[in-house]
């Protein structure tokens, strides 16, 4: 699709809001727990607060992960928001007295007067990967003997033996001969 470029002259004027969709593939982002991306609807406002930009996100979309857990691919909807401040390299040296006080949001470097969009959505659906995808919170895994799908009901193996004093018994009967 046609990359959305601002062009940021124009918003010290008048703050500019927008909509695009983004598509995103998981080729594009560093992380392999994704498996499918949907459409990535975005909205978008840029506001002139000198000497920086500020830009307030938000993002809609569905992303397939695979789970932990049971590796099973399930749907994550997201609906994030989030506020970033664009820099340039010019005005970070000066570090003016009305710099936006940049620890309480995100920051991104922009070169030059143009900013495009498309790096920072790519962004923050990557922040929104969860570190390790749960399908549920209460997935209960694959079994470690067999490897079936616990949540689809119990596999039939036998439980590992909890406690290590009858798993030693255990060992002991099995050295002894047979009487």
């Amino acid at each position: 699709g046609a990359r959305m470029r601002i062009w940021l002259d124009q918003v010290k004027d008048e703050p500019l809001e927008w909509e695009e969709t983004v598509t995103v593939t998981p080729e594009d982002m560093a992380r392999p727990e994704v498996t499918a991306l949907g459409p990535i609807e975005c909205r978008g406002r840029l506001t002139y607060v000198e000497p920086s930009f500020l830009l307030s996100g938000r993002m809609f979309y569905q992303q397939t992960l695979t789970c932990d857990r049971c590796l099973q691919s399930f749907v994550d909807r997201q609906e994030p928001e989030f506020e970033l401040v664009l820099t340039s390299e010019r005005e970070s040296e000066g570090g003016g007295e009305h710099q936006i006080g940049q620890g309480e949001f995100g920051v991104w470097p922009v070169e030059g007067e143009i900013f495009e969009t498309a790096p920072v959505w790519l962004e923050q659906v990557e922040l929104n990967v969860p570190m390790k995808p749960l399908c549920s919170p209460d997935c209960k895994g694959l079994c470690a003997q067999c490897g079936a799908d616990l949540n689809a009901g119990d596999c039939g193996c036998r439980a590992p033996v909890a406690d290590p004093r009858w798993a030693a018994l255990a060992a002991l009967k099995g050295s002894l001969p047979d009487a």
